[in-house]
């Protein structure tokens, strides 16, 4: 399993960029929870093993880049929440990261 505290693969492997989306339904007990829950994926965060974090109330998705060694890793890290037993979550292998953040800056003349 990864290691929370190193995010690298087993014996230096490259880690794998996983896109999550999470399906949940919002009651009082969740949003009991959502402060501990934001807690821990701060802490993901801060150890880049969540590159970004994204949640739409209207739907009731959450989406989220993870950067792990398996889908098993990813599971295992977001069974962690305790929101975790309000979701229903796909995991998928991401092929292509690119945007704005991944780019130089444009160059400007004086």
């Amino acid at each position: 399993m990864e290691n929370l505290n190193n995010p690298s693969g087993l014996e230096g492997e490259p880690l794998i960029k996983y896109q999550v989306t999470v399906h949940f339904d919002m009651d009082e007990e969740f949003m009991s929870f959502v402060p501990e829950h934001r807690t821990y994926i701060n802490s993901l965060i801060e150890k880049n093993i969540i590159d970004y974090y994204t949640v739409s109330m209207e739907s009731q998705k959450s989406w989220m880049v993870f950067n792990a060694a398996s889908k098993v890793d990813v599971e295992h890290m977001l069974s962690k929440s305790p929101l975790y037993k309000y979701w229903t979550i796909e995991i998928d292998e991401i092929f292509v990261y690119d945007g704005q953040s991944y780019r130089l800056p444009a160059v400007q003349l004086n």
